[in-house]
């Protein structure tokens, strides 16, 4: 039952969800007994779905209506006899009560109006299975309109305000931004990503890998550039340079330079200089292999998923490997792992998480249990990052126009994963 209200088994999502984990056994023991339910209804019980309920909202609802229309009313009547006193220079109406002289009707109708105006703002319409109305009572994690202007208001005294991290689910946990780089005047940005497609008894379907290096200058003293570029690919990419940029020089000397010398590349804007495409079918040039072995038992099916990477050079950060589960069945019982795993009960899916695989590292299994067949278990999906570029296209070296004279230069270098699955 637990996996039906925490993605995983930590300590984090299990304080998330402790009251509805609460109210879950609480309708399972009774007086120190089993209660003979299951899941579907311990789900009706716990969500409390009342009729009396309803009628009650229904008839409160109503009520507030002919409150506003009645407030409404009022107000007019206000208004109108202000507006008559004005007209027969009279001292407007006012109301009767504590000192109540010094309020004048028109003061008075323009609070009544505005507060009509403020009761009738649109409300969000609430979950189906949450208790709604107009209730004032306490909620728990719910920030109130006063926190907020409070916080607005620190805020607006240069105070720093740090936000909490308490209640975010462990997904999104571990999708922490990296640090920013140093950028120097000169900076190139080297991105790759990869299209794959494989299939489950083996052979690649399609792979498609495109690369792009983006030129950055912050310093218009150094807009007359030539990057010298070291090309160690040996897949056979085809290259291809900006139309501005001179490919005679590119071919004959690897340098990526401008037609015209003495022009300038932008400055603050990112310029595409160079871009590649590799597009394959031969099986030795995926760079991360998956073998997926669903096999049928008496209980339902034993899988088999193990990992290689062919691709020794790489470092693949945050792998997930994501298996999608037959739903309905509960969560499945763990064997053998290498690294951690997750198990998505909302979206049936078991989540094979890896913070590094290199070199070192370079290959891994998962074993589990689960009632299902074969075929429930693909498409198998594979994500991850890395700091080191698949082709093998590198800028070495930065120099001025006038000179050859060495220009520092930062590089970031990205690898990512636009679609990768076995089918």
């Amino acid at each position: 039952m637990i996996p039906e209200y925490c993605r995983a088994l930590e300590e984090n999502e299990i304080s998330e969800h402790c009251f509805d984990l609460i109210f879950a056994f609480d309708e399972i023991v009774a007086l120190g007994y089993r209660e003979n339910v299951n899941l579907a209804q311990i789900r009706t019980f716990t969500e409390m779905d009342s009729h009396e309920e309803k009628v009650f909202r229904a008839v409160r609802e109503t009520q507030e209506r002919e409150a506003k229309a009645e407030m409404r009313r009022k107000a007019k009547e206000l208004q109108q006899a202000r507006r008559d006193a004005e007209r027969q220079g009279k001292k407007a109406p006012g109301f009767g009560g504590f000192g109540s002289s010094t309020v004048s009707g028109s003061s008075t109708a323009a609070m009544i109006t505005e507060t009509i105006i403020e009761t009738d703002k649109p409300k969000v319409a609430p979950a189906p299975a949450r208790p709604s109305g107009p209730s004032k009572a306490l909620k728990l994690g719910a920030k109130g309109k006063e926190v907020d202007n409070f916080v607005d208001k620190l805020k607006s005294e240069g105070e720093t305000i740090m936000s909490s991290n308490m209640g975010k689910r462990t997904s999104d946990a571990t999708k922490v931004h990296a640090p920013p780089i140093n950028m120097e005047s000169v900076h190139m940005k080297i991105e790759e990503k990869i299209t794959l497609t494989c299939g489950r008894d083996g052979g690649l379907q399609n792979m498609e890998l495109h690369g792009m290096i983006m030129l950055r200058i912050s310093d218009d003293k150094f807009g007359r550039i030539r990057l010298h570029v070291e090309n160690e690919d040996k897949k056979g990419v085809q290259l291809q340079t900006h139309p501005n940029v001179d490919k005679k020089l590119f071919t004959a000397e690897s340098l990526i330079g401008l037609k015209n010398p003495e022009k300038s590349f932008p400055v603050n804007s990112d310029v595409g200089v160079l871009k590649w495409r590799l597009q394959t079918t031969e099986e030795s040039f995926i760079p991360l292999t998956i073998n997926c072995w669903p096999s049928e038992s008496g209980n339902g099916c034993d899988v088999n998923i193990e990992y290689e990477l062919q691709e020794d050079n790489l470092e693949l950060n945050d792998v997930v490997i994501t298996i999608p589960l037959p739903s309905g069945v509960g969560a499945p019982v763990i064997g053998e792992i290498d690294g951690e795993y997750r198990h998505d009960s909302r979206r049936n899916t078991l989540e094979w998480c890896l913070p590094v695989i290199d070199a070192k590292n370079k290959s891994g299994s998962l074993e589990f249990s689960i009632a299902g067949q074969p075929n429930d278990f693909f498409p198998v999906q594979v994500s991850f990052v890395s700091k080191k570029n698949y082709c093998n296209i590198q800028v070495t070296k930065v120099t001025q126009v006038d000179g050859n004279s060495p220009v520092r230069f930062s590089t970031e270098t990205t690898f990512l994963v636009d679609k990768y699955e076995i089918l």
